[in-house]
Order: C-alpha cells, then structure tokens, then sequence
C-alpha cells in the first residue's frame, strides 16, 4: 500500500487556481470521493488525507457538486462524519452494503491527473486501486528501458517519447504529455508501471526534461514519490491510458456506399442468381450505293 503523503496547509487547497479557464476544484472533490469510496476500507492516514482535502473543498464548490457528493458519501457505510456534517448531511445508517459506484471515466480521470498539482495527484494515486482488481504490469523488456535511458541522456525527449508511447501501449500524444510534463508525476508513474529502477529514474529526471533537472529537490521528492506509489496504481493508471487508444481500434465495417454493389457471389446458388440479359447487335451490311 502507498506510503501516506502530508497534505499541504489546507489553506493552499482553498487557493487553488483556475487552470487555463476552468475551475477544476468541483471535479476533484467528486473524483475523489468516487474513488475514496471504492475501497470498503481505509487506513487512518488515507481518511485523515481524504477529510482534510474534502472539507477544504467544499466551500469552494456549487451546491451540485455538494449535493452529489453528499449522496455518494451517504451511501456508503464507512463514510466520514466530519465530511457529511461540512456537507450538511449526517453519517448513513448502517445497512447492507449499497451496489458499487460507477467509477470516474477513464478519459476524465485522464485529464483531472494532468490538470491536478502535485499533491493532489498523488492522492488520486493513493485512493486508485479497488481492491484485488489491479495487477502490476509486466515489466518492459531490458532493451526498451535501455533505449528510454539512452533517449533521456542524450536529452531527446522526442525519441523517448516514441519509445514510451510502444512501451505502455498508449498514444504518440499522451506519451509526449507524459514526457514534456513539467512536475514529473506522469512520468514517475510510467516508470514504475514498466519496471524501471530507482536508479535509472533518476538518471532520466536529470536528463530528459530540464525543468525538473535543474531542482534537486525536484528530482528528490520525485523519486520519494517513486518508492511510494504502488505498482498495482501505476498499472491502473497505465491501464486508464491506455484505454482512449483501444476504444479507438478500427473495426471492419461497410462504410462506403459501393460496398454493397462489390460484395461477394453467393457460391453455389449460382442458378437461383438473377443473370445479366446480353443483348447482342446483329451485324448489318449495307450496300452502299455508287
């Protein structure tokens, strides 16, 4: 299980900015809680992170977001007082357990991990994996972690890229995102999914991307969360990667309208098969006159 991550001064997640526009503090209290809530237990540090986060959010949030989380946490049994009465609504009665609630889409979680700070990726990460679900991946081939390493100390983030993108199996996009990501998260959690060491990770923070290069603390506090992540999160996180990339497989279908006119005889029905009239021109001869 990850090792618990300190939470920053809840006054720092009430100040949390609008990125590029969009105000993402509604979608991360409901993510999360849908993903607090797929897990029958918790240890006290998971419910201490999850209440300190929770009701520093809920203030900043509109009133469906409060009410939908409200519902979500009243369903289940293990829910937090301490969030239910910040919401308005009180501790649901113990009863048999509720039918499972629907995960976040994958595409959506997708963005929110890429659009959260640091530490709240980090608690996605924590609260990631329904129990027994998750199977850690099989680690890449030696020579594909080779060529990531030899990629990121030559600095070439576009090669590293291509070599990540076959790697985990996921979009040429998405793998320069994971690549070019400026706080290093992303690519942590590739590593660890493909079963790169501490050591190489190391080498390739340094290298590949400058901006983390340049902080060692940066770099330190990447490999800190390195140790700590699960092998079993990285692989659900891979796996939700992957996902946009197989709904995407083309499937053999009659698309064009002349496919109808080209499809195949039906082969021993031949005399039951309407037959093309040939009408064929009688040769004429005409005389021509002098």
């Amino acid at each position: 299980m990850p090792k618990a991550v300190n939470l920053p001064p809840i006054d720092g997640l009430l100040d949390l900015a609008c990125r590029d526009g969009v105000d993402i503090r509604p979608t991360l209290l409901r993510v999360l809680t849908d993903l607090y809530v797929q897990k029958p237990l918790h240890t006290a540090e998971e419910e201490t992170q999850y209440i300190e986060l929770a009701t520093g959010l809920v203030d900043a949030v509109d009133a469906t977001t409060r009410e939908t989380v409200a519902a979500t946490l009243r369903a289940y049994p293990a829910a937090p007082a301490a969030v239910l009465r910040k919401l308005g609504g009180q501790p649901a009665v113990p009863a048999p357990p509720p039918a499972p609630t629907a995960p976040p889409a994958r595409d959506e979680l997708t963005e929110l991990f890429f659009s959260a700070r640091p530490d709240e990726r980090r608690l996605i990460l924590d609260n990631l994996v329904p129990p027994g679900t998750a199977r850690p991946m099989t680690p890449a081939a030696a020579d594909t972690l080779a060529r990531l390493e030899t990629s990121a100390l030559q600095r070439d983030p576009i090669g590293f890229s291509r070599t990540l993108a076959a790697a985990l199996g996921v979009q040429p996009a998405l793998a320069e995102r994971i690549t070019r990501d400026a706080s290093g998260e992303p690519l942590v959690v590739a590593a660890k999914a493909l079963g790169m060491s501490a050591a190489s990770l190391q080498r390739v923070l340094l290298f590949l991307n400058p901006v983390i290069g340049q902080s060692v603390q940066r770099v330190y506090n990447l490999a800190q969360l390195f140790e700590a992540v699960a092998p079993e999160a990285a692989a659900q996180m891979a796996a939700i990667w992957r996902a946009p990339l197989a709904r995407r497989k083309p499937r053999h279908e009659p698309v064009h309208q002349d496919d109808q006119r080209y499809r195949p005889r039906a082969f021993g029905n031949a005399s039951r098969q309407p037959q093309p009239v040939r009408t064929e021109q009688p040769s004429r001869r005409t005389d021509r006159k002098a």
